[in-house]
């Protein structure tokens, strides 16, 4: 049932945004050099790796120019990836992964392999679902990049607070996995994004 509503709901996405898709990779086009999509492994259901799309946000050669954690105004992040980032319009590509069965709407978000290694026992538990375009996690952690901006080491921060936060988060979306439930986080999410634009259209 729950992969009818992803095929779904993600199908009718995309036919109704695909003008909106194709402006956006124009403007990341002409905004800066590089490709539009960016593609990184994750580990998805099974420890089955996989390639999550989203839309470009980072000057193309950013790998080289700092690390793995993006934290508050990190200089790597172009004009229009601002944008896309703060808006969340940058996980719209997430659709074709969730076509391809690699994601479904609602799961536990993926990791690069090299934090599930070091959560290995954890992501046995978590990882007999599909990952997800969001969840608990996504909607307690929305401002991520601004919370890791104030640690004094973002990256040993995320390994020793925020991502044990997230696997517990994760575990309770197992334990309270339903359609009623996965339509609660969707409306919550939806929610949450129409909230910050309102609020940033009254700075």
């Amino acid at each position: 049932m729950k992969r009818v509503f992803d095929l779904v709901l993600a199908f009718l996405g995309l036919a109704v945004l695909l003008p909106a898709l194709i402006l956006v990779a124009v403007l990341i086009k002409l905004d800066s050099p590089g490709p539009v999509f960016f593609r990184q492994k994750r580990i998805g259901k099974g420890f089955q790796p996989f390639f999550i799309y989203k839309f470009r946000t980072m000057v193309h050669d950013a790998p080289h120019k700092g690390g793995a954690i993006t934290v508050g105004a990190d200089p790597r992040i172009t004009r229009l990836g601002q944008i896309l980032r703060k808006s969340k319009i940058d996980e719209l590509p997430q659709l074709f992964n969730i076509l391809w069965g690699e994601m479904s709407f609602v799961g536990p978000r993926p990791e690069v392999p090299q934090y599930v290694e070091l959560f290995r026992q954890d992501y046995e538990e978590i990882l007999h679902v599909l990952p997800g375009m969001t969840d608990l996690s996504s909607l307690k952690y929305r401002d991520e990049a601004e919370i890791l901006r104030h640690a004094k080491n973002p990256e040993e921060e995320y390994v020793t607070h925020v991502l044990p936060d997230k696997l517990r988060l994760a575990k309770e979306y197992q334990l309270r996995s339903s359609l009623l439930f996965d339509l609660t986080l969707i409306f919550k999410t939806l929610l949450a994004l129409m909230r910050k634009r309102d609020l940033e259209g009254r700075v």
